[in-house]
C-alpha cells in the first residue's frame, strides 16, 4: 500500500511541475486536465504526508528511550509514543479507505448494455428478464434511467438494449455486473421439458465527460437509414436511424429508437464515447499488468460470471463462490446480497495486488 502511496505522491509532484510550465499555462485545456488530476490526488497525498510526519515524530520520540534516561522519563516517553502510534494507525486506516475509494471510478451516469448471446430466442427473453431486474434495482436505489436504444426479438425479448442510469454510486455498485450471465431453464417453446442453457452479455460503461475524451470528426463515418420495427404504425418512413463507425478502432454504434435523426446521432455519439473510453482503459490496464488483470479480474465480457438456474431456484456468483437459493427475489431487483459481497471481494483483491 505504501509503495502505491509513494507513486501517487511522485505523480502529484510531477503534475505540479507540469502545471507551472509556461507551455501548460498557455494551453487552457491541458492545464484543466492537470488541475483535475491534481485535485484527484490531493487528499490522499496530504494524508500520506501527514502519516510520514507522524512516523518521523514517532521514531524521534523513541530515540529518547536511551539508557541514560530515568524510569520516570521513560514512562512519559512511552506514553507519548503510544499516543503517536495510535494517531499513526488511525491515519493508516484512513489512507486505506481513501485508496479504495480512489480506485472507484466517479461517473455521473453509466451505460448499461445487455445483449442476447448464445441460445437464440431464449437468450433474448432472458436479456429482457435481466433488463427488468436492473431497472427494479435502479428504482430501489432511486436512480434515474433513460432508454437509449433497443432491438426487439420476434417473441418480445431483447437482442440488445442500452439504457443510461444516472445516480450516486451507480457505477461503483454495478461495475462488476459486466460479463457473461448464464441461464439454465426450460423455455416456453420446449415441448419435451428439456433444460436449455443460454447466455446474455452485460456491459457497464461509465459515461465520460467530453473533456476526458474528444473524438476527431475526421475519424468517424456516419450512415443514416430507415429504422426497422415490429411493423404497422411503428415502421419509420424517414431515414432517422443512425450508424456511427469509429474508423481507427472499427467500433460501431447504431441508434434508431428516436424518430429524430439528430437525437439518434447525439445518443450514438454518447455511447461511442463510452465504448472508446472503455477500450482505451482496457488497453492501458493490459500494458500495466497482465498479472494483475488475471488475479483481480476486470469483469470482461468473455468471463462467465453468474449462473441463474431456474429448476433449482439458484443463483451462483462464480467469482466469489456465493450461491443463493432466492432466484426470483434477485430477478425482482433485490441485488444487494450479490452486489455487496462482490464489492468487498474486489476491494480486497485490489489492495492485495496494488
Amino acid at each position: 500500500m505504501f509503495e502505491r502511496l509513494a507513486e501517487i505522491e511522485k505523480r502529484y509532484d510531477e503534475i505540479e511541475s507540469e502545471m507551472a510550465r509556461p507551455e501548460t499555462l498557455a494551453n487552457m485545456e491541458e492545464y484543466k486536465k492537470f488541475a483535475k488530476e491534481r485535485a484527484e490526488h490531493k487528499e490522499v497525498v496530504d494524508l500520506y504526508r501527514g502519516w510520514k510526519k507522524k512516523k518521523e515524530e514517532c521514531d524521534k520520540t523513541k530515540d529518547l528511550l536511551g539508557p541514560e534516561q530515568d524510569e520516570e522519563m521513560k514512562g512519559l516517553v512511552r506514553e507519548e509514543v503510544a499516543i503517536i502510534e495510535e494517531e499513526t494507525g488511525a491515519l493508516e486506516l484512513l489512507l486505506r479507505d481513501k485508496l479504495l475509494k480512489k480506485h472507484e471510478k466517479q461517473a455521473k451516469s453509466i451505460f448499461l448494455e445487455i445483449r442476447a448471446g448464445t441460445g437464440g430466442e431464449e437468450a433474448a427473453l432472458f436479456a429482457r428478464d435481466l433488463f427488468t431486474m436492473y431497472m427494479r434495482y435502479a428504482e430501489t436505489m432511486r436512480w434515474k434511467t433513460e432508454l437509449m436504444s433497443s432491438s426487439l426479438s420476434d417473441f418480445g425479448g431483447f437482442r440488445e438494449i442500452i439504457v443510461v442510469i444516472e445516480g450516486k454510486e451507480a457505477y461503483n455498485m454495478l461495475q462488476y455486473e459486466s460479463g457473461v450471465h448464464r441461464v439454465q431453464r426450460v423455455p416456453d417453446t420446449e415441448a419435451q421439458g428439456r433444460i436449455h442453457t443460454s447466455t446474455v452479455t452485460v456491459a457497464v460503461l461509465p459515461e465520460p465527460e467530453e473533456l476526458e475524451l474528444s473524438i476527431n470528426p475526421d475519424e468517424i463515418r456516419i450512415d443514416v437509414f430507415r429504422s426497422s420495427g415490429p411493423g404497422g404504425q411503428h415502421v419509420n418512413t424517414t431515414d432517422s436511424a443512425v450508424r456511427i463507425t469509429h474508423i481507427p478502432t472499427g467500433t460501431v454504434v447504431t441508434c434508431q429508437d428516436e424518430k429524430s435523426q439528430h437525437k439518434n446521432k447525439a445518443t450514438a455519439m454518447r455511447v461511442l464515447r463510452a465504448r472508446l473510453k472503455e477500450k482505451m482503459e482496457s488497453e492501458k490496464e493490459q500494458e500495466i499488468s497482465d498479472e494483475r488483470r488475471k488475479q483481480v479480474g476486470t469483469g470482461d465480457r468473455s468471463e462467465r460470471i453468474r449462473t441463474y438456474n431456474f429448476p433449482q431456484g439458484r443463483v451462483t456468483e462464480h467469482r466469489t463462490g456465493l450461491t443463493l437459493y432466492k432466484l426470483q427475489d434477485i430477478l425482482n431487483g433485490n441485488l444487494s446480497d450479490i452486489v455487496s459481497p462482490l464489492i468487498t471481494h474486489f476491494q480486497s483483491e485490489s489492495l492485495k495486488k496494488g
